[in-house]
């Protein structure tokens, strides 16, 4: 199977974003508040968004599963408070399950969470259980920065972060570490926010002892690590530094890095610095980058070429980017697939 860790619902039907801008217009003005029963969205429009994008991209490319969910620029945990993250969160990630009761041998859901600045993170557990427990969701998407590019949240080794630990332990889910939108002039969102956190989220489990306390919790860092990789001399330097053990052995049993690399280079140089078992198939098509590369002819986020071409990679090692690394670290997806058979 070729399994894409990393899909989100970029096209969901356009009602869903006028019922978010209202919801947005009624934090200023309550009576203009709607209500989550106004948000009408049918079956066959959902399989219209999904046929025409998402499903139509996957068999061209010669993908078979996405682990689907909500997308991430919305999720804009900065605006309003708890409830209207709360309200936002649930409904997002009931369309993405109903994608996935719509077309159940080709997506799969992982959960936006209702974070919120200064909100203590244990209140977003309830949104997490229901969508592990009701929807057989197989992940969780966390927003190390809520606050949209300001960087006002302790860092991901805070204790205040620890029920939500203790939660993906107990439900052996792993994390994909994915910030939002960067209300922050500073820095683009795509181009500079997603990056910068990627690296950042990288450095706060370097610097801390985090993995002493939850030994099996699973980090997803997607964009290939964002500057991780190209500078793996730098962080094993300072590592020893502080007197770490090596990061094979501190991080690399927790860490993991997606294939959201977008040309052949840098797939390369991943594959060459990080080993094998930590890298997983994904691509985040219909994403940030959704043209043609003129050099190749190809869309940039065509990511399985890159895997195909790659010389650095044995038919053994793609097998396990492909498919095989995701089964293990998101292992509820490989419960539900081996009971479909799969």
């Amino acid at each position: 199977m070729i399994i894409d860790v990393h899909g989100h619902y970029t096209t969901a039907p356009k009602a869903l974003e006028a019922w978010r801008n209202r919801q947005i217009a009624g934090i200023k003005d309550p009576s203009a508040m709607p209500k989550v029963s106004e948000l009408k969205i049918s079956d066959d429009e959902l399989r219209e968004s999904i046929e025409t994008n998402q499903l139509a991209k996957m068999k061209e490319r010669g993908s078979d599963l996405t682990i689907f969910s909500p997308r991430a620029s919305f999720m804009a945990h900065h605006i309003g408070d708890f409830n209207v993250s709360a309200t936002w969160a649930s409904i997002c990630n009931e369309l993405c399950y109903r994608v996935s009761e719509l077309f159940p041998d080709h997506f799969i859901g992982a959960a936006m969470l209702p974070q919120s600045p200064g909100v203590d993170p244990k209140t977003c557990i309830p949104e997490l259980e229901k969508c592990i427990k009701n929807y057989g969701f197989v992940g969780i998407n966390l927003n190390p920065d809520p606050s949209g590019g300001h960087w006002t949240s302790p860092p991901l080794s805070d204790r205040s972060w620890y029920p939500i630990y203790e939660k993906m332990v107990e439900y052996d889910i792993p994390a994909m570490v994915h910030v939002s939108t960067s209300c922050n002039e500073c820095f683009h969102t795509t181009g500079a926010h997603y990056l910068n956190a990627d690296t950042t989220a990288f450095m706060q489990c370097l610097t801390s002892d985090l993995f002493k306390d939850f030994p099996t919790l699973k980090f997803l860092i997607p964009h290939g690590g964002g500057a991780v990789p190209y500078h793996w001399g730098r962080f094993r330097g300072l590592a020893q530094e502080m007197k770490k053990p090596l990061l094979t052995e501190l991080l690399l049993n927790n860490i993991y890095f997606d294939t959201c690399v977008y040309h052949q280079p840098g797939v390369d140089l991943l594959t060459k610095v990080i080993p094998t078992k930590n890298i997983l198939f994904a691509s985040e098509m219909i994403g940030a980058v959704r043209g043609v590369d003129p050099e190749t002819g190809f869309y940039y986020d065509d990511t399985k070429r890159y895997i195909e071409a790659s010389t650095i990679l044995s038919a053994e090692a793609k097998a396990a980017v492909y498919e095989g690394n995701a089964r293990r670290v998101f292992s509820r997806l490989d419960r539900a697939l081996k009971a479909k058979g799969r």
